[in-house]
């Protein structure tokens, strides 16, 4: 292999083995560095992959990628240490073509993704830690350091997919100063069960599944839950703020512990065999915690660039990386073509995104990671919802049965929440969603 390449991409995961798939398909050489021993080993999310983006990339994707489940159920729970109540929507026509989501073991979809970029001509090169960027006199970035006995790799365009902490990111001055409410830190249990036994707690057949998420799952901590299926195994893990832990001074995994303990999740998992537990920081700062996506000769994308859209009903991730990594490869092919990969030539990238789902979707939804964090929506809106629904079908006989308004005004007045403020949470919820 030369030392100067067109591009080099650091990191396997979505964002850089599309951005590298891109690039070779384009005709470009283009080395896809990972510091795993394989593409996926050292990754982790909340299960499910949204695939509509994967169309423009890999047209044939549902029929070879490595999946578990469709998803052809998706639930919403709010949960109290004794109450939960649950928003259930089913469709037959999301495990069917074109499909919605899916779930699958990161390991698996990340290696696959990646043996399509080297499948279209790029080099991986796995078991490889990049140290540092390389900079010619004026200060461009020209490649990058790593812990290779052949060391430097040069090149015209870095694109820097190295996660949540990008060292790139950060040593190309990208990077703004963020609070660390700003971040959650997401841990997951991987229980093994018999197939059968998914299928009928679940009630599911087939390749269909089930993706739960959770209000109310981390006590005194923001943050939330999750519950999803693959075929043999059932995962069920907690997304915790990095903040609020520590103030709480309680362990992430007793938050999953007590989850997996709620009679609504243990009815789901009892019994089931821990077969992997992982964590992995997220950045849920949303549109206005992301760095600076360019400069010259370096573009970012993905986790480094904080693009997962974690906005309450919406938790996406993969989709994201995808859609920026595709745009990346694709604004650093046209650059190259071109001859300039200064910051300038690379001015179409954050173009290409801002008129995408994915800096669309995070610029609509911009306040919505602040209110989903909140206090009000964390601490006092799950008893609240709990309680009405309880309330609401509570036989009372032969006592006559309260109306609607007067069980919503009780519980209102029982949980210490005042109409100004329940008004401004619905309008701020209204604004982000309209």
């Amino acid at each position: 292999m030369s030392d100067r390449v067109d591009a080099v991409v650091v990191g396997a995961g979505p964002a850089g083995s599309t951005a590298a798939l891109q690039l070779a398909r384009a005709g470009r050489s283009v080395v896809l560095v990972e510091r795993g021993r394989a593409p996926g080993t050292k990754n982790m999310y909340g299960g499910v992959i949204y695939g509509r983006v994967l169309d423009g990339v890999v047209a044939d994707w549902a029929a070879r990628a490595p999946l578990q489940r469709w998803v052809t159920r998706r639930s919403t729970m709010v949960l109290t240490p004794t109450q939960a109540v649950t928003l259930d929507v089913r469709s037959a026509a999301w495990g069917e073509p074109p499909y919605n989501g899916a779930t699958a073991y990161r390991s698996d979809f990340d290696r696959w993704l990646a043996e399509e970029a080297v499948a279209a001509g790029a080099i991986l090169l796995p078991s490889t830690v990049v140290t540092g960027l390389l900079r010619d006199q004026a200060g461009r970035v020209v490649g990058v350091r790593t812990d290779r006995p052949d060391g430097d790799l040069r090149c015209e365009v870095v694109i820097a997919c190295d996660g949540v902490n990008s060292l790139l990111a950060k040593e190309a001055g990208l990077h703004r100063a963020t609070s660390s409410d700003t971040y959650t830190l997401g841990v997951k249990e991987v229980l093994a069960l018999p197939r059968a036994t998914i299928e009928q707690r679940f009630g599911v057949t087939g390749r269909h599944g089930v993706d739960i998420e959770i209000l109310g799952a981390t006590g005194q901590v923001p943050g939330g839950g999750f519950v999803y299926t693959n075929l043999e195994t059932v995962a069920v893990g907690v997304v915790a703020q990095v903040s609020g832990l520590a103030k709480a001074k309680v362990r992430p995994e007793e938050l999953v512990a007590r989850l997996r303990a709620h009679p609504a999740v243990a009815a789901l998992t009892h019994g089931g065999e821990l077969v992997e537990y992982s964590a992995h920081l997220i950045p849920e700062g949303g549109y206005d915690s992301m760095p600076a996506l360019s400069t010259d000769g370096m573009l970012v994308a993905g986790d480094a660039a904080h693009m997962t859209l974690a906005a309450g009903i919406w938790l996406e991730g993969v989709n994201m990386a995808i859609g920026a990594g595709s745009a990346a490869g694709l604004t650093a092919a046209r650059a190259l073509a071109a001859g300039d990969t200064s910051e300038h030539g690379l001015r179409g990238y954050r173009q290409a995104l801002e008129s995408s789902f994915v800096l669309a979707n995070h610029r609509r939804l911009r306040n919505l990671p602040h209110l989903v964090l909140g206090e009000r929506t964390q601490r006092v809106y799950p008893g609240l919802i709990c309680d009405l629904a309880e309330e609401l079908f509570t036989v009372r006989d032969p006592i006559p049965k309260p109306g609607l308004t007067r069980l919503a005004l009780d519980a209102r007045r029982r949980h210490g929440v005042r109409w100004r403020d329940l008004a401004s949470d619905g309008l701020s919820a209204l604004r982000a969603l309209r």
